[in-house]
């Protein structure tokens, strides 16, 4: 789909093309050419795109080139992953370096904008300046040919960028200034209650349809009771919303002077809409949930999330077909999906054999997965994807883990009270346990790690180039044996593992004394 954007070059018209360049940057529909596609939409009876970042992202996904080839996708390149045969000191230099080989770039391209020309990236010497040029790009915004939401303030030096590194999945050396949100008015028609995994009772205002910053906006999430009584929101007001981040919508504020005097305060029910069970309230929180292991909705929603690409990755089961199971009673807890049969799922509507036989490869493949995937997977409360890794690496096994007592869980890296006491409380129940006996008997097999204190604990290691293995699961042997794994070199890290096409980073490693292994040499290390 990528090839087909015709800005984007399939060969470098340069003299010398560098070995190896991995450029990264973003796909972009201008808002001239959305409204084009809008008009074509309309006219060939099918429906309009919401806003130009829809488009683009469907675009990109559709499994039919032809389709993608046919709309006006651009691409700006700003930034790069691994590359060989240049030497860059500043970010600038390296942007440069993509526009001179013919591939879009953002840098010195002019924008006419009223009647001067104004170059949309700037090297800022303080932070006045940078203030300044926020105030500058926010006026213009909407003369811009395409969307944005905000300006990107990065660190100019490469060499600091490395040394500054990520946290997570943010950099340290790149910060994001957000323009306010644009704002509308509109009626709230009704206030809902989703019902989610952990059994929270979350209330969604209902709204006439509005457009907000050209996309439409129907729903906001209204948080919990004590965020409804704040706003006094009440269903029939009139109400200013926003979208938080030129994303999220939410209610900014009631307009009062248009309130009916017939109307009430809402009040959230205290039983669960979908099952009618009580719903409590724990102590310190301000959600209501529902306490009902079975309810439906949260059933739903636990096995959307047991499902999902960084759970247990069963990449045919969408959030609707895992609403059609548990409707039509197929599935009622995780270890049923590792149940389902050509039999179960043929019969289902619309489900022809290339489906279904697609659905069942998917679950065949998810059942070899990793400790850290399926502790993650099963949804216990506080424990995210890195929660779940250092669980993982401290116990090393699953029976481990669940002999653990409240005391030892606290003896785990980055956990504390509150998911020492969530993740005990949970692994104590009856019902989850013979769920995870009911997943094995299934045949569910995970990677066991290391326990800390062993092996590589205490390593850091840096990938680059092609390796026999695809990246994701050297990362995983790595971490298995109580190593981590970070995505940029520095003086902390301790190895570089560097396989064919090598680039920048192996230059770093040298640069920095960093001791560099390729494929055998990490094998051993392993096996050591």
């Amino acid at each position: 789909n990528i090839k087909t954007i015709r800005s984007i070059p399939l060969k470098l018209s340069v003299p010398k093309p560098p070995k190896l360049f991995e450029v990264r940057g973003e796909v972009l529909m201008f808002k001239s050419d959305f409204k084009a596609l809008n008009e074509a939409q309309q006219e060939a009876g099918e429906v309009p795109f919401a806003n130009p970042r829809n488009a683009a992202a469907g675009t990109v996904r559709q499994l039919d080139p032809r389709i993608a080839a046919s709309r006006p996708l651009r691409f700006f390149g700003y930034a790069a992953g691994e590359y060989t045969d240049f030497k860059f000191k500043t970010h600038e230099e390296l942007e440069a370096k993509i526009a001179s080989l013919g591939v879009p770039s953002i840098i010195h391209q002019k924008y006419k904008i009223g009647r001067k020309e104004l170059e949309l990236t700037r090297p800022c010497e303080s932070a006045k300046e940078a203030v300044e040029y926020y105030h500058l790009i926010h006026e213009i915004r909407h003369e811009l040919p395409f969307d944005i939401d905000g300006i990107v303030v990065k660190v100019n030096d490469l060499a600091l960028q490395e040394e500054l590194g990520f946290v997570a999945r943010s950099p340290r050396w790149a910060t994001a200034a957000k323009f306010e949100p644009e704002q509308a008015e509109t009626v709230v028609k009704e206030i809902a209650i989703q019902v989610g995994r952990t059994g929270a009772l979350t209330p969604v205002a209902i709204m006439n349809p509005v457009e907000v910053g050209g996309v439409t906006v129907t729903n906001a999430t209204l948080h919990n009771q004590d965020e409804i009584d704040r706003k006094d929101v009440r269903v029939g007001d009139h109400v200013i919303i926003q979208r938080a981040g030129d994303v999220i919508p939410e209610v900014v504020r009631v307009v009062i002077e248009k309130r009916k005097s017939s109307s009430k305060p809402f009040v959230i029910p205290r039983k669960c809409p979908v099952c009618g069970q009580p719903a409590e309230k724990n102590e310190g929180e301000a959600v209501l949930r529902c306490v009902n292991p079975v309810c439906p909705a949260r059933i739903k929603e636990s096995l959307k999330h047991f499902v999902a690409r960084r759970a247990m990755n069963v990449e045919r089961l969408g959030d609707r077909m895992i609403e059609i199971l548990v409707d039509t009673d197929r599935v009622k807890s995780f270890s049923d999906i590792y149940k389902l049969d050509h039999e179960s799922l043929i019969t289902l509507e619309r489900q022809g054999e290339k489906s279904v036989q697609n659905i069942l490869e998917s679950i065949e493949k998810s059942r070899d997965s990793t400790l850290d995937r399926f502790i993650f997977a099963l949804g216990i409360r506080f424990v995210g994807e890195q929660t779940a890794k250092d669980l993982a690496r401290h116990f090393g096994s699953l029976d481990a883990l669940l002999k653990a007592s409240e005391e030892e869980l606290l003896n785990v890296e980055g956990v504390g009270e509150k998911v020492a006491a969530s993740v005990h409380t949970a692994l104590s129940q009856k019902a989850l346990l013979k769920e995870i006996k009911e997943i094995q008997k299934a045949g569910v097999r995970f990677a066991e790690i290391a326990k800390s204190g062993g092996g590589l604990t205490g390593q850091t290691f840096v990938i680059t180039g092609t390796l026999p293995l695809p990246r994701p699961e050297v990362q995983a042997l790595i971490e298995q044996h109580g190593g981590k794994v970070s995505s940029s070199v520095s003086k902390k890290t301790t190895y570089v593992v560097a396989g064919e096409e090598a680039g920048s980073k192996l230059d770093k490693a040298r640069e920095l004394g960093v001791e560099i292994l390729d494929w055998d040499q990490l094998q051993k290390l392993l096996k050591q």
